[in-house]
């Protein structure tokens, strides 16, 4: 079959024009990590055919042993990354790197303009720590080149099917079928005048021993270009220069993860973590165990230290690297891991699941139910010891990726304890809103008497902390935890107790302080409720349904009233967040809860006039819903009756 050779020139997709303006424009901190990021693209193509080839052989054409090659042409300053992988079709191409087919490509652009604007703090990920983690590692090349080759064959199509792929980065590109004999991918980086020194064999070699040595297929390069003469000829005579090049592997090219831990020093386990997920950044932590028996696998999992940028994205892939025997059969195997635990990386290999296992097989597989659990535990039992020896590491962690650990009680049932033990919250303890608490150290500060763990869920910490419910929690020195993040709802709807202790909103249902109660002053509160029975009444006839009963507070002290939800009610916090996301909630009508000894309350009590102690009674009833954190229903009134009653008292004088 004959294919019509044709070239056109192409215009990128908007936003990879902004991607690559940003890439040639923005400083980096490691240009070199280009040639990690090529590499790690060739191997992942190589592990795409060895796994395609298990159900079709003849993709392997006549070249059965999968490589790397990293060619130096000095004369012409090119470096090329050469690969016999899964290679790409015409139309793979265009959409793989004339258009970059991720959601998250204006907040790869956004990122990176923001690390440009912070230089300086070393805190902060540079350029070069957002490419790979975008899945943009492709034009990382233009960090050091002026323009890009690349020309590409799939495997199972013939030679006339190769196509070239040419780019100055500029805002077009060229397309071109051309014959391929070879399958795979060969990327031409057109080096800039002033990158030239990266043409020196010596120095390519450098790098790939520093960021690419962990591949586990070979990455070769020629022999003879390591010697200073290029004029040396061999034994007949012959310029060494104008022989093909014999290679030899420039890394190790073994599974690290299948060494023995004794013989991998951290430099190792940094290294191969930078490999599997384009992160620039060291992780934070790692845990790597093999395991013999009945179900024999090795697993390598890595914490990073910081949280991926797509972490909470509904599209958002997860899952460590799936391999059978050595053999690479997927990227993201989700079902190794839990949801709540997908920020974790790694490697599993299987001695026991076949090389033909799809997603599938996994779903309902006893081996993998069986890794799964474990890999559950060891990341656990990881977080454990930086929660107890390095806790300023596990500090960084919770920082980081503690609303996603917070998702972790409603999803497993089985290690929701010990999943609490690892949470961390703001409270009444400290006076800043950093998460630090731990449920453990809640406990040892309770006081005599006090049976549940306190909390209350807000919509920021300024809300929570200043609420009003907890004004008697302070007079008793009692501690609250400051819930304030979206997925502190969904925490504490599946965490009812830990270590025996029940969790208890402060802003549900009638204040129980037990032991820590006063009897006098509930017995005062008692009495209040029968002899000012009136207030309480004509209160309730004026707000109507707004609420389902009007009582006296026993949690107030400064503010004149609260509003209070049911004990088995959703909560008003939960409430505005399901509206927020355009969920609908249920209509709920809340009590009002009153402070006899506020001066307010006392004023509306003795006031007679009908229509003043409305307008009263409802600013009173929209105030306590403003210091929740709620939104009114008809914000002009409230301001209206205010103005009003404001008025009324600047012209009586009082």
């Amino acid at each position: 079959m004959t294919v019509e050779a044709h070239k056109e020139t192409l215009e990128f997709k908007a936003e990879v024009s902004q991607v690559l303006d940003l890439v040639i424009r923005s400083l980096y901190s490691n240009k070199e990590i280009f040639l990690r990021e090529l590499i790690s693209n060739a191997s992942d193509a190589a592990e795409k055919l060895r796994f395609e080839a298990l159900t079709d052989e003849q993709l392997l054409e006549d070249d059965p042993n999968l490589r790397v090659r990293v060619l130096v042409d000095k004369d012409a300053g090119t470096i090329t990354v050469s690969d016999n992988g899964i290679g790409l079709s015409r139309q793979e191409v265009i959409e793989t790197i004339g258009s970059i087919a991720s959601s998250g490509t204006r907040r790869f652009a956004e990122a990176l303009q923001a690390s440009r604007g912070e230089a300086g703090e070393a805190d902060k990920p540079a350029g070069d720590a957002l490419i790979g983690q975008f899945g943009v590692g492709f034009y990382s090349a233009y960090i050091v080149a002026d323009k890009v080759t690349l020309i590409s064959r799939r495997a199972g199509l013939t030679a006339e099917h190769g196509v070239r792929w040419e780019s100055d980065g500029r805002g077009a590109y060229t397309l071109e079928t051309v014959e391929k004999p070879g399958r795979g991918t060969d990327v031409i980086l057109h080096l800039k005048d002033d990158e030239q020194e990266l043409a020196e064999p010596w120095r390519l070699r450098t790098i790939i021993g520093k960021f690419s040595d962990h591949i586990a297929i070979p990455v070769e390069m020629a022999k003879e270009t390591y010697g200073d003469d290029e004029d040396e000829t061999d034994e007949e005579g012959e310029a060494k220069k104008d022989k093909a090049p014999e290679f030899e592997q420039v890394n190790k090219g073994t599974a690290l993860w299948m060494r023995n831990k004794s013989d991998l020093s951290d430099e190792d386990y940094q290294g191969f973590y930078k490999h599997i997920s384009h992160d620039f950044e060291e992780p934070l932590a790692w845990v790597h165990n093999r395991v013999e028996g009945s179900n024999e696998y090795t697993a390598l999992l890595y914490l990073p230290k910081r949280a991926p940028w797509d972490l909470f994205d509904r599209d958002h892939k997860h899952g460590v690297k799936l391999y059978v025997k050595r053999v690479f059969i997927m990227d993201e195997a989700d079902k190794l891991l839990p949801h709540w635990l997908r920020f974790v990386k790694g490697v599993v290999d299987s001695d026991d699941l076949p090389l033909n296992v799809s997603r599938e097989i996994l779903q309902h597989n006893r081996k993998i139910d069986t890794i799964r659990g474990a890999n559950v535990k060891r990341v656990l039992g990881l977080l454990e010891s930086l929660a107890k020896d390095e806790p300023e590491k596990y500090q960084t962690f919770w920082n980081e990726l503690g609303r996603v650990l917070k998702e972790g009680p409603a999803e497993d049932f089985q290690n929701r304890e010990r999943i609490g033990g690892l949470l961390r919250f703001a409270s009444t303890h400290n006076d800043d809103d950093t998460q630090n608490v731990a449920l453990d150290a809640y406990i040892e500060r309770m006081k005599e008497g006090q049976k549940d763990i306190y909390y209350i869920t807000a919509d920021s910490p300024a809300a929570a902390r200043h609420s009003p419910h907890l004004e008697v929690f302070r007079k008793k020195g009692v501690e609250v935890l400051l819930l304030s993040d979206r997925v502190d709802e969904w925490l504490v709807s599946h965490l009812h107790e830990y270590k025996g202790k029940h969790l208890q909103s402060v802003t549900k249902g009638k204040l129980d302080l037990g032991d820590l109660a006063d009897k006098e002053d509930q017995q005062k509160a008692e009495q209040a409720e029968k002899e000012h029975e009136g207030l309480l009444k004509r209160l309730k006839d004026s707000l109507g349904e707004r609420v389902s009963e009007v009582r006296v507070s026993t949690r107030l002290v400064d503010s004149p009233a609260c509003i209070v939800v049911g004990e088995h009610d959703m909560s008003a916090n939960l409430a505005r967040v399901l509206k927020a996301v355009g969920q609908e909630a249920p209509d709920m009508k809340p009590t009002l809860e009153v402070n006899l000894d506020h001066p307010l309350v006392k004023r509306l009590e003795a006031e007679g006039n009908q229509a003043k102690f409305d307008d009263l009674g409802m600013i009173l009833f929209d105030q306590a819903q403003l210091a929740e954190g709620g939104q009114l229903d008809d914000p002009a009134a409230f301001v209206g009756r205010l103005n009003k009653l404001m008025l009324q008292m600047f012209m009586s004088g009082g």
